[in-house]
């Protein structure tokens, strides 16, 4: 089989076996095929597209070029939920206690922050002394005694993938909904879950920009899911504003612990619902949705999940004397106030570029090699179709760095948009797919 051959076929619009990819993906992870082979293959790809075979094909190729997690000694359903990255997306830190306050075993493979997009781990660290690094023995037995456990992703798993996004993000081929779909589903299909709940964002924020690639995405991703056997579901849901109020990592925390106390923002809790039902659902513990938020929404008011979220924090090192006092967790220096400069209704947060602030605050990494500042970030005091007047403090900015803030109060100005008349339509969920 020669490499020369399989660019042909596809860049003629041919369909490429299973042996074919099989080959491609193995000889690549071996260093058996040089990159601009590689680019040229994935051009083709790019411009030629692949079928839902060659998607699942791709997908599996990638899961058994390094190792598969085995998590068969854990008991029930193992339900995972994957986020295509946003801003402020806080969700894995408020419904996998709720989930796992129910019995569902959650056993979570988590990354870091890159770029405007924050990592679960990183907020994570937030409780001192936290750490995501274990034996598979105590990640498997904390999901049996507790129901949840976090872990980083190993450069074992999937490591085809990161070979070909690597080249992909210098070869303008990262847009292709069959490679980020395969890129995805590798990773969570490599961690062992039984079923999938994927939450598809879309707007400014997001990677999709508008619904119909948002859905074309989330729909090719429960395809590829179907086609190996995993139950999976997708919800498109909004990132057109960042989620939540808070923007930057002991803030997100903060943010969490107060919703799973009952006093969080609307929407955080709303999405976090909707993405915990349907991992109820899937776990086989209720029927339907409403049956399932019903189940969730007991978690706090009982206070079962804010119990659990101790559980799951104290069993991998942390300090949970933060989550009765949220005044424990790290603080910045400076907490100034952004004061709105005219009346109106905030038309449009552009949640893309105040991910960015946050991120020169010091809240997210510019660079691998970036070192984050977990007291940091920003938060919002006024969101998308809230009235605003001359004088009103839309966010306030923390700061470690009293030179950064003048820059990001300008930032944060220009990427709010306010004006005379506007009413809010987008809804938060557009959609589930299932």
């Amino acid at each position: 089989m020669r490499m020369y051959d399989l660019i042909l076929k596809k860049r003629n619009g041919g369909e490429l076996s299973t042996e074919e990819i099989n080959y491609f993906v193995e000889s690549y992870t071996k260093g058996e095929i040089p990159d601009y082979q590689v680019s040229a293959l994935l051009m083709a790809i790019y411009f030629q597209k692949m079928n839902k075979r060659e998607t699942s094909d791709l997908t599996m190729a990638m899961v058994h070029s390094g190792d598969m997690l085995d998590l068969s000694e854990i008991q029930g359903v193992k339900v995972d939920k994957h986020s295509t990255g946003g801003v402020g997306d806080t969700t894995t830190l408020v419904l996998t206690p709720m989930v796992a306050a129910l019995g569902i075993p959650v056993a979570k493979m988590s990354g870091r922050g890159l770029g405007h997009t924050g990592g679960t781990i990183d907020k994570l660290e937030a409780f001192k002394g936290f750490s995501v690094e274990m034996p598979t023995e105590k990640f498997i037995n904390n999901v049996n005694t507790i129901k949840i456990a976090v872990g980083g992703q190993t450069g074992d798993l999937a490591p085809a993938d990161k070979k070909l996004y690597a080249l992909r993000d210098v070869t303008a081929t990262v847009d292709n909904v069959s490679l980020i779909a395969s890129s995805i589903m590798s990773k969570k299909i490599a961690s062992g879950a039984d079923a999938i709940v994927l939450d598809v964002k879309v707007g400014d924020g997001a990677f999709m920009k508008n619904t119909e690639s948002a859905k074309e995405l989330a729909t090719e991703m429960v395809s590829i899911g179907k086609h190996i056997g995993r139950n999976t579901m997708a919800v498109i849901s909004d990132m057109d504003q960042p989620l939540g109020l808070a923007i930057g990592n002991a803030l997100e925390v903060e943010e969490a612990i107060n919703t799973l106390k009952g006093n969080g923002p609307e929407d955080l809790l709303k999405l976090s619902l909707v993405l915990g039902s349907r991992m109820v659902m899937l776990a086989g513990k209720a029927s339907t949705a409403e049956e399932a938020e019903a189940m969730l929404k007991e978690t706090i008011t009982s206070g079962a999940a804010i119990e659990k979220l101790k559980e799951f924090v104290k069993a991998q090192g942390g300090d949970i004397d933060c989550i009765d006092n949220t005044n424990l967790l790290p603080k910045a220096k400076y907490v100034v106030p952004v004061i709105a400069e005219n009346n109106g209704v905030v038309k449009k947060i552009h949640a893309e570029n105040l991910g960015i602030v946050a991120m020169e605050l010091g809240a997210g990494r510019a660079t691998k090699e970036s070192k984050i500042d977990l007291a940091v970030g920003i938060v919002l005091n006024k969101k998308r179709g809230d009235k605003v007047e001359k004088g009103d403090t839309i966010a306030y900015i923390h700061s470690n760095n009293e030179s950064l803030i003048e820059k990001a109060n300008e930032g944060i100005l220009k990427n709010y948009e306010i004006v005379e008349g506007y009413k809010n339509d987008i809804p938060l969920i557009h959609e589930v797919i299932s």
